[in-house]
């Protein structure tokens, strides 16, 4: 068999048994629990996929992580554990809402958020590449740093004076269109070109050469000529431009919100939900196109699953807690290998 087909099949084939090994064990706990599995995936099912709206929702889901995962991917084919998408969704979410205001433009505004949010990344690429702090550190406390700072601006200047649950509204003038009546909007079809972007650069450019390179050896690529720190402050920057837009296109195509919500409930957890949708989708841009619909299909279909099937809201997240873990452990495995030969 050619190698590049086995390359591709193997993966595909551990992750379909990593879905079946999650839903069997879900099986196993809501039997525990006194439900049936049957009709719980049943509705599960018919709420993220049985429908147009359904359907909707499990794009809409699948958009912001997707680019999120982005992030991780870009930065796990490097070489390093870049966790700090959830900064840059913070700052590429409150850059859309300052810009749109200003300038009323949707162009502008989703390039501001995706501006902003590479400007993020750069600390903590600096810091790994001048410093040698370890990038997990510093992403984690980053990430609390922008928490807070937008979250003044969320509360503070940026408050809706006639709505104190939001910040001001993207103006109509810059809201992303919506497909087919839905509350699906074209970010959907913008993640899904940022992903091939992203694929493209990885693959098909030398900087992508270098970035991958630089993660399987440093020492081998630099002995090649390939400039390691070069490869890592590159991969913070596009995965910062991935995650800034996912806050862009959050807050620009989300109706009927169009703000970030008090507590930034409606932006909160998309860098860590990628980082799950990248392990599953094995850090491969065109893999995490389905691994976020697979997500996002999980969380459309939560509403159906607890009026369809009774199951309380607790246990469908442990059930969903197990699907991820189960379908995420090939990813992790594929991580430690590389680490393994990295450090061998």
């Amino acid at each position: 068999m050619n190698e590049k087909v086995k390359g591709f099949l193997k993966p595909l084939a551990e992750s379909l048994l990593a879905v079946f090994i999650g839903f069997f064990l879900g099986a196993i706990i809501l039997l525990a629990f006194g439900y049936s599995p049957f009709e719980a995936y049943y509705w599960l099912l018919r709420g993220s996929l049985g429908s147009t709206s359904g359907i909707a929702s499990t794009l809409s889901y699948a958009t912001p992580i997707m680019l999120t995962a982005l992030t991780f991917a870009i930065s796990a084919r490097t070489g390093i554990f870049n966790i700090g998408a959830e900064g840059s969704v913070y700052f590429g979410a409150i850059a859309a809402i300052i810009f749109t205001n200003i300038y009323g433009n949707v162009l502008f505004g989703l390039l501001m958020g995706m501006l902003v949010g590479a400007m993020w990344g750069l600390p903590a690429a600096f810091l790994k590449v001048f410093r040698g702090v370890h990038e997990v550190i510093s992403t984690i406390m980053l990430n609390w740093i922008a928490w807070y700072a937008v979250l003044y601006l969320v509360t503070g200047p940026y408050a809706n004076p006639s709505d104190p649950n939001k910040t001001i509204l993207v103006p109509e003038s810059a809201r992303l269109p919506l497909l087919g009546g839905s509350n699906l909007s074209v970010g959907f079809i913008l993640a899904i070109v940022a992903s091939i972007i992203v694929y493209y650069i990885l693959w098909h450019t030398e900087l992508g050469f270098g970035m991958r390179a630089s993660g399987m050896n440093p020492k081998g690529a630099e002995y090649g000529g390939i400039d390691p720190k070069k490869a890592i402050i590159w991969s913070f920057v596009i995965g910062g431009f991935a995650s800034g837009l996912a806050g862009a296109v959050e807050v620009m195509g989300r109706p009927p919100t169009y703000a970030i919500s008090q507590g930034m409930a409606n932006i909160n957890g998309y860098g860590f939900d990628g980082i799950g949708v990248a392990l599953v989708g094995r850090n491969h841009p065109l893999g995490i196109i389905f691994a976020a619909m697979f997500f996002g299909m999980l969380r459309a279909g939560t509403t159906m699953m607890q009026i369809g099937a009774g199951v309380p809201l607790e246990i469908i997240y442990v059930i969903q807690g197990i699907i991820v873990v189960a379908v995420a452990i090939p990813g992790l495995i594929d991580i430690f290998k590389n680490l393994r030969r990295v450090r061998a």
